[in-house]
């Protein structure tokens, strides 16, 4: 039983016009030991059609003219409706199927009822409370953490608090059962995740603290394959597209052909210096290039050596300085005396990955000068550009090692320079996609699955940067689309956290599953949220601006109706280190 509360007096397409009872205006109602909240915005009634019972939201009330007594006018209370669902044979499902006629009668809910419609609330995974209700709601995680999840809101809604607590009740609960089976990623632009949030237990949990600055933060491990990519390297190096590309494309096919060829990097420096001090067509550069490569190969001598050249612009040979003695192209006895010896006596100890990408690189210019096949002015650029870049990434990878497998890896870009906070994300991506989906590529459905948590995702997934090259930008952003548009299948899931979604680009957006959606008062981050979710009714949508701290907004493929939720806070020692500065402690006596 329930308690009636009005009729139905128009239907006009979906929206339900009721009429209500002069009794029906209080707040809560208890009736046979039952609870009942009154009728108001955003709550829910039962509309009876024959045997099913329609179940609608209020959208909206007001006072209707009735007739005219001799004390005054007198009023009718009117609400108007639209359905989210019904019930058939005690079970709800959700979607438009029925509609009421006129005459038919609308009755309160239960609590029992209400909880019904979003789900018995499972206590372990319970993450706060219906705005209006104020019922625990739990999220359905088996299909929640399986898709793709955007969490949405500006500064200070809430947003952080909100992407803590969803992983937090998951680890907390499902800790064992994840792990080997499952693997997370966060890329944490501000540091917010690096102290005990999320997994407490280091068992379980990996941070990675990179600091471009050198100030001794730990070095993620890249593999040899993601970091030897030709298209990585043209992206990193903003190469050119018709010379400095293809200039990187032979560095890195050169290095692939002869790598398993013992001393082979060796045997072609000593061969390209001595083709490049023989050249009947010597050329200024060489002796500049020569000094770099001695530089890289700790040939100290054959370096003072070059030093004592002279470069002679009218007859295009090098001479000595201080005996004005011509060192004339293709002269090899020349050669054998003054270089042989040292040339021959290069021996290339065991290089890092930054190290030997500089020496074949120089290596690679000085034999493409050689052979006339590229303008120095053109790749002298690359070069510059290598080598400053090549200062941070050394900061902060660590190229070949074995990367530390446990369930939760947490990137702090918070000590990381613009540049690398740019970098990172995309290669990070890249290394997990590509080694995530060759493990998996024969598995239907996927033994194991990832998750990769951005944090701030603006910063990488912004369509606006004004500061980078379109084909950077281009990659990037194609590297962020196939994944969220393939990953999927793969196993492979991107949880997406911003202040700004509108700046993301919309292919992102149109891809995402369930959202989170604190408050927002940007028109275009409202405009795209109208263009994106097709689960968002009118009365959600009209709430995003005004919605307190912690509350959010919940719809998508895993949720039957948009919710309204506010968010439980977490412990302190569990909260995102994103808190507001407390400025009564701070400017204190």
């Amino acid at each position: 039983m329930s308690i009636a509360i009005g009729e139905v007096i128009a239907v006009k397409g979906v929206n339900i016009l009721v009429e209500l009872y002069e009794e029906s205006n209080k707040e809560t109602l208890f009736y046979q030991g039952e609870k009942f909240k009154g009728v108001s915005i955003q709550e829910h009634i039962l509309i009876k059609r024959g045997f099913k019972d329609i179940v609608a939201l209020v959208q909206g009330e007001y006072l209707d003219e009735r007739f005219e007594q001799e004390d005054g006018k007198s009023y009718v209370r009117k609400i108007e409706l639209k359905p989210i669902g019904y019930y058939d044979q005690g079970e709800f499902y959700e979607g438009i199927k029925h509609l009421p006629m006129i005459r038919d009668v609308a009755y309160l809910m239960n609590e029992q009822q209400v909880r019904q419609i979003y789900g018995e609330a499972d206590d372990s995974f319970v993450i706060g409370e219906i705005l209006k209700e104020e019922l625990p709601v739990s999220l359905p995680w088996a299909s929640l953490f399986n898709t793709h999840i955007g969490v949405f809101g500006n500064t200070g809604s809430g947003k952080s608090n909100t992407l803590t607590n969803l992983y937090t009740t998951l680890f907390t609960n499902k800790l064992q059962a994840l792990n080997g089976k499952s693997h997370f990623v966060v890329v944490d632009f501000n540091g917010e995740y690096t102290g005990k949030q999320l997994i407490n237990d280091r068992d379980f949990k990996q941070v990675y603290d990179l600091d471009t600055r050198g100030g001794g933060g730990s070095k993620f491990p890249l593999s040899e394959s993601v970091f030897w990519d030709e298209e990585v390297f043209g992206i990193l190096f903003k190469a050119t597209e018709n010379t400095q590309k293809p200039f990187l494309r032979r560095v890195v096919s050169g290095r692939e052909r002869f790598k398993d060829t013992a001393d082979s990097l060796g045997v072609y420096a000593r061969k390209t210096i001595e083709k490049a001090l023989t050249s009947t067509s010597p050329k200024k550069e060489f002796a500049q290039l020569i000094s770099d490569i001695s530089t890289l190969t700790g040939a100290e001598q054959l370096k003072e050596r070059i030093r004592e050249l002279s470069w002679n612009g009218t007859n295009g040979n090098f001479y000595y300085f201080s005996t004005r003695v011509a060192l004339n192209g293709g002269d090899r006895a020349t050669y054998n005396q003054h270089f042989e010896h040292l040339v021959n006596g290069i021996q290339i100890e065991e290089l890092s990955h930054f190290d030997e990408l500089k020496l074949r690189v120089n290596l690679q210019l000085l034999s493409d000068l050689i052979t006339g096949f590229v303008q120095f002015d053109h790749i002298q650029p690359l070069l510059k550009r290598i080598q400053s870049s090549l200062a941070s990434l050394e900061r902060v990878f660590a190229i070949g090692e074995n990367p530390v497998n446990k369930l939760l890896t947490v990137v702090s870009l918070r000590k990381s320079n613009q540049e690398i906070k740019k970098v990172i994300p995309l290669l990070l991506a890249k290394y997990y996609y590509g080694s995530h989906k060759d493990e998996v590529i024969n598995d239907s459905p996927p033994s194991h699955t990832f998750h990769m948590i951005i944090d701030e995702a603006h910063n990488i997934l912004s369509m606006q940067s004004n500061r980078e090259s379109e084909s950077w930008k281009d990659y990037r952003l194609e590297l962020f689309e196939e994944i969220i548009k393939e990953g999927r299948k793969f196993g492979f899931y991107l949880t997406l956290s911003s202040q700004r979604p509108a700046d993301i680009s919309p292919t992102i957006m149109s891809q995402i599953h369930n959202f989170f959606i604190h408050r927002l008062v940007n028109d275009r981050d409202l405009m795209l949220l109208d263009n994106t979710i097709s689960t968002l009714d009118s009365l959600s949508r009209s709430m995003i601006p005004n919605l307190s701290k912690g509350c959010a907004v919940i719809t998508g493929t895993s949720f039957d109706i948009p919710m309204v939720v506010q968010f439980e806070r977490l412990e302190k020692e569990s909260q995102p280190d994103s808190g507001d500065v407390d400025l009564n402690s701070l400017w204190s006596d």
